[in-house]
């Protein structure tokens, strides 16, 4: 991660949007369609896989919404504002105004994502199968937790990394 410290925030940016991005867009559907395979078949048994089910979908519609507006708003205008500090061109306007609204926007939406992440474990105690359980419940826990694994990465680069960058260039310092 310190890798990130001081390359360009474009590059960081395109690392986010291709691996992280990608992974959730890849993952959520996979997981959907396990969790709902696994709710029908042991939900009678297992009935905390219905609320991992609906918490896991909750999660993965705020998290494609979440990202469109860091692709199509947030992250260009930190790569202009990244092209005005390196040719000392004037700092682009935003219809948000500072960068930093934006940025706690997204911040506190990683922090419900983050919530839910700590439910799904609770509830699956630690993505820890039943006792004989079948492959696809296997599977579907194991997704799980690298999807938990994966976001905290996201996250972190994001919130740790990409915003206080942005805030700086944006502060001009």
């Amino acid at each position: 991660t310190s890798e990130w410290a001081t390359r360009p925030l474009s590059e960081l940016i395109e690392h986010i949007v291709d691996r992280h991005h990608g992974f959730v867009r890849r993952e959520t559907p996979r997981l959907t369609g396990l969790l709902a395979k696994v709710n029908a078949k042991h939900g009678p048994t297992h009935p905390e896989i219905a609320q991992i089910e609906s918490l896991f979908v909750a999660m993965a519609q705020e998290l494609s919404t979440h990202m469109l507006k860091e692709e199509q708003v947030l992250f260009p205008h930190i790569e202009r504002l990244e092209e005005a500090a390196r040719t000392g061109a004037p700092a682009p306007q935003a219809f948000f105004g500072s960068v930093s609204r934006p940025i706690a926007n997204m911040a506190a939406e990683h922090d419900d994502a983050g919530a839910i992440l700590a439910q799904l474990r609770e509830l699956s105690s630690g993505y820890t199968t039943p006792q004989g359980a079948c492959p696809t419940f296997t599977a579907l826990y194991h997704g799980l937790e690298e999807f938990e694994h994966d976001l905290h990465q996201h996250v972190h680069l994001e919130n740790n990394i990409l915003f206080p960058r942005a805030i700086e260039i944006e502060a001009g310092r």
